[in-house]
């Protein structure tokens, strides 16, 4: 399963970012993404989510949490 980034929630604090092992993160303007194909939800490099540690906001959701 992967990641999203729930646009309404996110503030464009872009610490995400630089947070996520896969480069699977990327913005274009304010608003930040998650590639599907690329995260891989941290698994074999760290025990949770970097995305989802950091987030302050929450904005940082699994795909299922997210629909």
């Amino acid at each position: 399963m992967a990641h999203q980034i729930l646009a309404d929630a996110c503030t464009g604090c872009g610490a995400c970012e630089s947070e996520c092992p896969n480069k699977a993160i990327s913005h274009k303007g304010k608003l930040f993404k998650i590639d599907p194909k690329k995260c891989k939800d941290c698994e074999g490099d760290f025990d949770t989510p970097q995305c989802a540690d950091i987030c302050q906001t929450g904005a940082c959701v699994p795909l299922e949490q997210a629909a």
